[in-house]
């Protein structure tokens, strides 16, 4: 489990694309904090969390809690985008390949979800078009 959790903290620091590809399963679901409904399979979540990772990930962000269990983790994470204060977690479920099979973003205040909801969707949209 702690290598699984290893490769996920180098992605964060790094943005290695390639990185977040091979820990991806094909059958991984993504559940985001401003989409209703799941986002299933690698090239959607893929897609997901490379755009999250350029929103969230700037200067002010960092894990501030870890929680293990058999099979994944709920890791707490503080971050600020034009001062807006953010407070979320990411809940990561890994199968016996090491690779990931459910991610789950939840944040607050509802300030901070709509500032995300907002950078999210211009996110997807620049990266649709560089495509």
């Amino acid at each position: 489990m702690r290598l699984n959790l290893r490769r996920w903290y180098d992605f964060v620091e790094t943005h290695d694309d390639k990185a977040l590809s091979d820990m991806l399963a094909d059958d991984v679901v993504f559940h985001s904090p401003v989409v209703h409904t799941p986002q299933e399979g690698k090239a959607l979540t893929y897609m997901y969390l490379s755009a999250a990772g350029r929103v969230l990930g700037g200067e002010h962000f960092r894990y501030v809690g870890e929680y293990m269990s058999e099979n994944g983790a709920v890791l707490e994470f503080v971050t600020e985008i034009d001062g807006v204060q953010i407070d979320g977690i990411d809940m990561i479920t890994w199968n016996t390949d090491g690779q990931i099979t459910e991610f789950k973003v939840m944040l607050r205040p509802l300030k901070a979800v709509n500032k995300v909801h907002d950078m999210m969707f211009q996110m997807l949209q620049q990266m649709q078009k560089a495509g």
